[in-house]
Parts: structure tokens; C-alpha cells; sequence
């Protein structure tokens, strides 16, 4: 699995990386970005629920 962050929907709100913080980080521009090539195995669940919970669905998942 990967996930992205689309950077003109992302309103850096933080829910994703409160969610999954092995996943997505703040980037320079103080919004979130995934930090994986690929999602570990153990960690697509909170991806998945990062994504899902994004109030702007910034974040695709796939």
C-alpha cells in the first residue's frame, strides 16, 4: 500500500499524523506528507483510518 497527501487539499489539521505517526509528517510547507515508499503490513489499518478521517479527503490510500 502507499499513501499520499494531496498538498492543495491538505489544510494541516494533524489528524493523520495523530492517527499514524509512522506514516505521515509535517514537510516544510507545515503540512503533511507520507514519509513510507510503502506502508508497512502493521500499519495500513491506521493509514487506512487517517485517510478515512482527513475533514478535507486529502489523503488517498491504495
Amino acid at each position: 500500500m502507499h499513501a499520499e497527501v494531496d498538498q492543495d487539499l491538505c489544510i494541516s489539521c494533524g489528524t493523520c499524523i495523530d492517527v499514524c505517526p509512522d506514516v505521515f509528517e509535517w514537510n516544510d510547507d507545515e503540512k503533511a506528507h507520507s514519509v513510507v515508499d510503502e506502508i508497512p503490513p502493521e500499519l495500513e489499518d491506521q493509514a487506512s483510518e487517517a485517510a478515512e478521517n482527513c475533514p478535507t479527503d486529502a489523503i488517498t490510500v491504495n
